[in-house]
This record gives structure tokens, C-alpha cells and sequence, in this order.
């Protein structure tokens, strides 16, 4: 097992390298530009042998990169369409050149389209920028709350859109599961009944095998609310218990768990970072009731999505 964060570059690979080694992190997540802007410049020479140094020299595995969040690969528009193609082609060959393992891409956003019209054009989308030139990054799809029209809140879209991609391309795919966005598509991980249900489901649809990375985040809303807020490791509507059932399971030991929690107060990062290493050290409670003092995530309802 990994334990990890995303940092931000602020433009300098290297301090967010040796951020990484500060706290003690031993896998990492980074954005390669702005999450923001179409606009992505190629990284500084130096930054990538810096990086690459520090990584070996710590032991930093795996390099995770994260997607420009403006990618929608489920858009017909033109326009929109092309700028996402370009910029995930984009993120590739940076994610290559700075000799990251994967790359975490959120499906997209059908709008007024189908689901099955939308899955299509991610799976083209993903064929477009890609081609047949695999730089030697496995690519992740994440998991979505659901929110609005976004697609991939459900496992079975995240198997299509696999499933159709894996015509087009011999790239590799894979897929990123995030604990916030589950918790807020309706899985009840909240509960030991409810975690154990959605591994289950995981495991015969897409496969624990094919989820090298999982996002690990509190939910700053309940159950089912289809909303995308991250809270801190047991400050929001999971709790600190379902971690620990989560990190103790036997079949997520060799994965990477990555925080992407908000940082409000200076520290915030390591302190999330300790708390997940303190919870993967300490046994998970047998009872599937939710332990934490005062959590509000806890819930009777069954796991779906």
C-alpha cells in the first residue's frame, strides 16, 4: 500500500517533489499545467530530471497525473470537442515525459445527449488522443457524484466506456475510484455492509484488479447528494471507521491511496496524510456500524449507483 497526496507544482516539479519527501509521502499526484486553462506549456528540462531524481531517490511511486478539468470527451460540440482531444493528447505526452504511471481523466459531461451517444464520444474521444502511439501511461477513468449530466457515476459506464476504447486503442485503461464521489452517487461505504457491497460490485464489474489508484476523500455532503465536495479524512459524512475498514482490505493492499482533501489551514496536507497512515495501522472495527463520535455520514440505506 501507497499513501499519498496531490500536491500543486505552482510551476516548479521539483518543490513539489521535495514537498512530497517532506511529509512523507510515498506516492504523489500532480497537475502538468493549469487545471483551468486550455493553454499547457511543455515542462522545464531540468524540473523533469529533478523530479525523476527525487522520485528515485525516495522511493516516490507511482507519479500520478491528473487531468485538465476541462476536458469533456462526452461533447459533440466542435469546438469544445477539439480542445479536449488536443489537451488529453497534451496531458499524455507530458505525463510521458515526466515518467508518471497514470493519468486520471474524468469521463465527461453528456449535456442533452444520450448516455449511450456520450459513451460513444468519450470512447472515440480517448481513440483521438491517443492514436496508436501509447506513450507508456495507463489511463484512468474516475469515477463521478453524478452530478447534473456528468457520466461515469454508475460502474457499468465506466466498464462501456473501457469496453468501446479498448477497440480503438491498445493503450492501457484502467480506472480511479474515488471514495467522496461514491459516497456521493449513492454507495453507502459509510457502513461496513455497505463498503463491503460496493468492493463486491467493483470487484465484478470493473475488476479490483484494473484500479491501481483510489482517491481518498471525506464528502462534505451525505449520501446520494450527487454534489462533488471533499472534506478532510473524518471531518465530513464517511468518517474516520470506513477508512480504516478500507485501508485494512485485504485486496486494496497494493494500491495507491491518493488525498486530494482541501488544505484551509496551513498543515492541512501532512496532517490528512498522518491520519490515513494512523488509520492503516490500526484494525478496522468488526461492526458494521459506523464508530466515528458524532460522523454524520451514517445511514441505514443499502449501497447502489
Amino acid at each position: 500500500m501507497r499513501l499519498g497526496i496531490h500536491l500543486y507544482t505552482f510551476g516548479s516539479l521539483e518543490r513539489a517533489a521535495l514537498r512530497a519527501v517532506e511529509i512523507g509521502a510515498e506516492t504523489l499526484q500532480i497537475f502538468t499545467a493549469s487545471p483551468r486553462m486550455w493553454r499547457a506549456g511543455t515542462p522545464d528540462p531540468e524540473q523533469v530530471k529533478a523530479l525523476r531524481a527525487i522520485r528515485k531517490r525516495h522511493k516516490i511511486r507511482p507519479l500520478v497525473v491528473h487531468v485538465n478539468y476541462l476536458v469533456n470527451l462526452a461533447s459533440r460540440d466542435p469546438l469544445i470537442r477539439e480542445r479536449s482531444i488536443r489537451t488529453l493528447r497534451g496531458e499524455f505526452e507530458r505525463a510521458a515525459l515526466i515518467g508518471a504511471e497514470y493519468l486520471v481523466v474524468h469521463p465527461g459531461s453528456r449535456m442533452d445527449q444520450t448516455l449511450e451517444v456520450s459513451i460513444a464520444a468519450i470512447a472515440e474521444g480517448i481513440r483521438d488522443a491517443v492514436l496508436d502511439a501509447a506513450p507508456g501511461v495507463t489511463l484512468l477513468l474516475e469515477n463521478t457524484a453524478g452530478s447534473g449530466s456528468s457520466v461515469g457515476s454508475r460502474f457499468e459506464e465506466l466498464l462501456e466506456i473501457r469496453r468501446l476504447a479498448a477497440q480503438f486503442t491498445d493503450a492501457p485503461i484502467g480506472y480511479c475510484l474515488d471514495t467522496c464521489h461514491l459516497l456521493a452517487a449513492g454507495f453507502e461505504i459509510a457502513t461496513a455492509d455497505g463498503l463491503r457491497d460496493t468492493l463486491r460490485q467493483a470487484d465484478r464489474i470493473l475488476g479490483l484488479k484494473n484500479i491501481p489508484v483510489i482517491h481518498a476523500n471525506d464528502s462534505k455532503t451525505p449520501l446520494g447528494s450527487h454534489v462533488d465536495r471533499h472534506a478532510r479524512i473524518g471531518k465530513g459524512y464517511i468518517g474516520r471507521e470506513p477508512f480504516r475498514r478500507l485501508l485494512a482490505h485485504r485486496q486494496l493492499r497494493g494500491k495507491a491511496f491518493i488525498s486530494e482533501t482541501p488544505v484551509e489551514r496551513e498543515g492541512d496536507d501532512r496532517r490528512n496524510l498522518q491520519t490515513l497512515r494512523a488509520l492503516s495501522r490500526q484494525p478496522a472495527a468488526v461492526s458494521s456500524r459506523v464508530a466515528s463520535r458524532g460522523n454524520p455520514g451514517a445511514s441505514p440505506r443499502r449501497a447502489g449507483g
